[in-house]
């Protein structure tokens, strides 16, 4: 049996320049891999206009994904890991240092499979 772990996560008063910058979410989805204990396998990006950038980082065991609204200051993201090893709240918290969130909301499940 394995037990994988689904977090969704609200990074909320942030500042509008890291939100809005899609260099900065990239590098950040890169390193939460890591942090998370996940093999990284590929990234995609999108910039909005006027704002916004969404993200997400695929990984050997899941995913990482990021919606941002620079205008709300806020984040709102998942990262779901099906492996024992993964970290993933590791990297939910390396996220809200990078993104400088004030306040971080969290829902964590466990699925088995």
């Amino acid at each position: 049996m394995v037990i994988m772990k689904h977090i969704l996560f609200d990074l909320i008063d942030c500042p509008f320049e890291l939100l809005d910058d899609k260099e900065h979410c990239q590098l950040a989805l890169q390193i939460a891999s890591s942090e998370s204990k996940s093999k990284l396998l590929d990234l995609g990006m999108h910039k909005f206009e006027p704002q916004g950038v969404t993200g997400y980082a695929l990984l050997a065991n899941s995913h990482i994904s990021i919606h941002t609204w620079p205008e709300k200051g806020i984040a709102k993201g998942d990262i779901f890991t099906c492996s024992d090893v993964c970290e993933p709240h590791k990297a939910v918290e390396y996220l809200k240092k990078q993104f400088k969130a004030k306040k971080l909301t969290s829902d964590s499940f466990d699925r088995i499979l």
